[in-house]
């Protein structure tokens, strides 16, 4: 098949950690990349965020990134790009005028998902739409409140993307609920995981020196609902208890040198808390260079206040590393409490630093853990089967076509999409 990918603000060339760059991005490459494995043509469809970018770049065999003027061509928060859709669904359009329409198109993120019905609604043929959310707006709303800088029209715009596409891919149980509430009928729903790479992230290979008797990691976007405070307030609890032997190794956000005001925020919180001289935030660092990393710690600790998916846990897993996990959204699904992880509530420095402080103490529980978690995430959770898992929703609905009943009606797509955006 001929595959179409929009990703509006997370290209999979990007640099992860940045506060608009993390799961999506890897996501997104790497999917792209199994799917090419298999045999299909990928073209991934991203805003251009950098001038001096090229119009196309191949990422992998069989992939490549097209980066589509729409707004400045400059970093955008995600939060402000709405009125850029408009032209990325052009551009999108215009591509597949001069290029051909793909079999298939999936978005990725509410705004990616405007985007591709809107191209699909030009195509002059029908182009399937399949859409995977990576986070939905009414959990976002529900954990942070009036700190979500969301743009009002996400509220009706993202539920009417989910009910407008032909197919829905969901990374985890728990999404299934919130997408039903949301009006999504049940039948246009499936559940395929995010995956790993085995290949890179295994137990072998070399591993980063390290500066205290045991390292604690974090791995992602800094953002305070991604937990990482928490992280650091069980530090102080741990040191409380008399462990100075802890290091916390923080990977994301732009370093100490950066001007991340989450990065100043956890800084602060560990200095206030007697913890900052074992903390390193340790900023961005290539997808390549994070095995070597991850094979360093002790544990990982993945503890969001919510996390539609996480992949982390699943590449520590993959390097056989045990992980700490909050009991939210996909972490459920791929940890299992006391045989590949250990589960703690969300937003509880306690249980974390308990389950940390129960790690530390025993190194066969450790390898026990870690082994566990190894033949897990590569039983269940490598990209290729993945990428056939989504490969075959891909033929049900282009098999499907414009069947009666089918769940979107291109016909004046694009026109109720602009003019909703303007409301």
């Amino acid at each position: 098949m001929r595959i179409a990918m929009v990703s509006e603000h997370a290209s999979p060339l990007a640099a992860l950690g940045g506060v608009d760059a993390g799961g999506q991005n890897v996501h997104v490459a790497a999917l792209s990349s199994a799917l090419a494995r298999a045999g299909h043509a990928v073209t991934v469809f991203t805003r251009r965020d950098d001038p001096e970018l090229p119009h196309t770049v191949r990422a992998a065999p069989g992939v490549e990134v097209v980066h589509v003027d729409a707004g400045p061509p400059r970093h955008v928060p995600k939060d402000d790009l709405l009125p850029h859709i408009p032209a990325l669904g052009a551009g999108i359009a215009w591509h597949w005028d001069e290029h051909g329409a793909p079999d298939v198109v999936h978005g990725h993120f509410w705004m990616s998902g405007l985007a591709a019905l809107d191209a699909a609604s030009q195509a002059g043929q029908h182009v399937p739409v399949l859409q995977t959310f990576h986070a939905l707006g009414s959990v976002k709303r529900r954990h942070q409140g009036a700190a979500d800088t969301s743009p009002a029209e996400r509220e009706w715009l993202e539920p009417w993307v989910g009910r407008s596409v032909d197919a829905v891919v969901a990374t985890c149980t728990d999404e299934v609920f919130e997408l039903r509430s949301l009006g999504v009928p049940a039948h246009a729903i499936s559940v395929v995981p995010c995956g790993v790479d085995s290949d890179a992230f295994t137990p072998d290979g070399p591993s980063e020196p390290r500066g205290a008797a045991h390292r604690i990691l974090s791995v992602g976007r800094l953002v305070p609902r991604k937990g990482v405070g928490n992280v650091v307030s069980a530090l102080a609890l741990l040191r409380e208890q008399g462990r100075e032997d802890v290091e916390l190794v923080v990977v994301g956000g732009d370093g100490d040198s950066g001007p991340d005001p989450e990065v100043h925020r956890l800084r602060d919180l560990a200095d206030s808390l007697g913890v900052g001289d074992l903390v390193e935030l340790r900023g961005q660092v290539p997808q390549d260079q994070l095995p070597p990393i991850l094979r360093s710690a002790d544990a990982v600790v993945c503890a969001p206040w919510y996390e539609p998916f996480g992949i982390v846990p699943l590449e520590a897993m993959a390097c056989g590393v045990p992980v700490v996990v909050a009991t939210v959204g996909g972490l459920v699904d791929t940890v299992v409490d006391g045989a590949t992880g250990l589960h703690v509530p969300p937003r509880d420095p306690a249980s974390i630093a308990a389950a940390l402080d129960r790690l530390l103490d025993d190194p066969d529980l450790r390898a026990s853990l870690g082994a566990a978690g190894r033949e897990r995430a590569r039983g269940r959770y490598a990209w290729d089967r993945v990428a056939g898992a989504t490969a075959k929703i891909y033929q049900q609905v282009v098999a499907a076509g414009d069947a009666p009943g089918s769940a979107r009606a291109t016909a004046g797509t694009a026109t109720h999409r602009r003019r909703g955006a303007a409301r």
